[in-house]
């Protein structure tokens, strides 16, 4: 089995979905004349996603019901046991009582479809966004869909499978499973290497426990990144984030990696973990953290770590392109800032409620996060730190993607 070395890792290591200014699927130069870049906003409890404008002031172009096989879907579950146990399962616990229909999305390289993952159907759906009907269909292992992933030339998607610890890729277009590889567990985050030859993914445990106290942290499962090989899905390295902490004398803190997104040079990952009102960066090829930064806490967030949905008190981190600026959603302290990533230094904590992802927005030049406690999404200026514009969606919206869609595009009939 092939294993990377620091020296190589550095060359390979990664980035980037999250983050660059490139829009999240790739068209040919014949059909990007008659493509639209937009952003896709996922409304996780409504089972909807918004497509607005990918820069400015944001302003909504259309919306896509991304569950129109609800009917049918939910006859299976009812019809089965155990698929209707943990249904309920995912309603009463991550879900905060709601179904989640929606947790991440990308569009197809002709913008003709979006690629939707829906945790609590445990599948995988390409909707076109022509019709609204669905090309494909695909179950994933187990109980719950997750994160996914793009490939850089947008024709590969992975997605995690966060009760089986396993992610599938699959072809974009057909759906056709292409591999699939072993993680820790509770997968979540995925990232492709700009080059497309590794996928890093990141498994965060159990989070939806009361055993939140850092002397049972062990409860939590067993969390590490595992990098694998894109083509052969073989794993090439584990990285074990308890042991860095450790070493910087940081037991206490969770090892659950989050949100993470890769410098432009490819040499650090700064990541946020469970709990943790703050991120770390970390030297890829010296495998150590580097640095740690603390972010203000609200007055009004309790310390109570049980209180913190889902583990996460920070969820949502981006960077800009030229790579100065980090952009973090302070999920439970419910503000957003951008940091200088040479000081460390925040900038004005921008009022949000409950953010739970950022962006950047098609021209590079703001961060976009969502307010999932206030169904709206929010561009802040990467220079300034201000709020620049907010627009209004569905019912808690979570993942932002860049995407496309045809130039004269308009919502599906319902």
């Amino acid at each position: 089995m092939p294993v990377l070395t620091p020296r190589h890792l550095c060359a390979v290591a990664a980035a980037v979905a999250l983050t660059v200014t490139a829009p999240a699927t790739v068209a040919s130069a014949a059909d990007t004349a008659a493509l639209r870049e937009v952003l896709f906003v996922g409304n996780n409890w409504d089972g909807t996603a918004d497509v607005i404008k990918s820069s400015g002031d944001l302003a909504k172009i259309g919306r896509i019901n991304v569950v129109p096989d609800k009917d049918a879907r939910m006859a299976e579950i009812n019809a089965d046991p155990i698929k209707w146990i943990y249904f309920m399962a995912i309603r009463n616990s991550v879900g905060e009582g709601h179904d989640q229909f929606v947790d991440d999305m990308y569009s197809t390289p002709d913008g003709k479809s979006v690629v939707v993952s829906r945790p609590s159907f445990a599948d995988v759906v390409s909707i076109d966004l022509a019709t609204g009907n669905i090309n494909w269909r695909f179950k994933v292992s187990g109980y719950r869909a997750d994160h996914m992933a793009v490939s850089p030339d947008g024709t590969r998607v992975a997605v995690s499978a966060s009760t089986a610890n396993t992610v599938h890729v699959l072809n974009i277009n057909t759906g056709q499973q292409l591999g699939s590889f072993a993680t820790g567990d509770k997968p979540h985050e995925n990232i492709f290497t700009k080059d497309g030859k590794y996928i890093w993914n990141m498994a965060i445990g159990d989070v939806n426990t009361d055993s939140d106290a850092p002397w049972l942290d062990w409860t939590k499962g067993d969390r590490h990144i595992t990098v694998v090989d894109a083509t052969t899905y073989k794993q090439v390295k584990i990285i074990d984030m308890r042991d860095k902490l450790n070493a910087i004398g940081l037991t206490d803190y969770s090892d659950a990696v989050r949100p993470a997104v890769f410098s432009p040079d490819e040499s650090k990952l700064y990541f946020q973990v469970s709990f943790f009102n703050g991120f770390f960066e970390y030297d890829v090829a010296t495998d150590k953290i580097t640095r740690t930064k603390t972010l203000p806490k609200n007055p009004a967030t309790s310390d109570d770590r049980t209180t913190m949905v889902n583990d996460s008190r920070h969820h949502g981190l981006s960077m800009s392109p030229d790579g100065s600026k980090l952009c973090v959603a302070g999920t439970m302290d419910d503000y957003a800032t951008v940091v200088n990533r040479t000081t460390l230094q925040e900038g004005p904590l921008v009022p949000a409620s409950k953010p739970y992802w950022a962006t950047v927005s098609g021209d590079g030049k703001s961060c976009v996060v969502s307010e999932s406690g206030a169904d709206q999404v929010t561009a802040i200026d990467f220079a300034t730190g201000q709020k620049t514009a907010s627009v209004a969606v569905g019912d808690h919206p979570q993942r932002v993607r860049l995407g496309h869609v045809s130039a004269n595009w308009t919502s599906p009939a319902s």
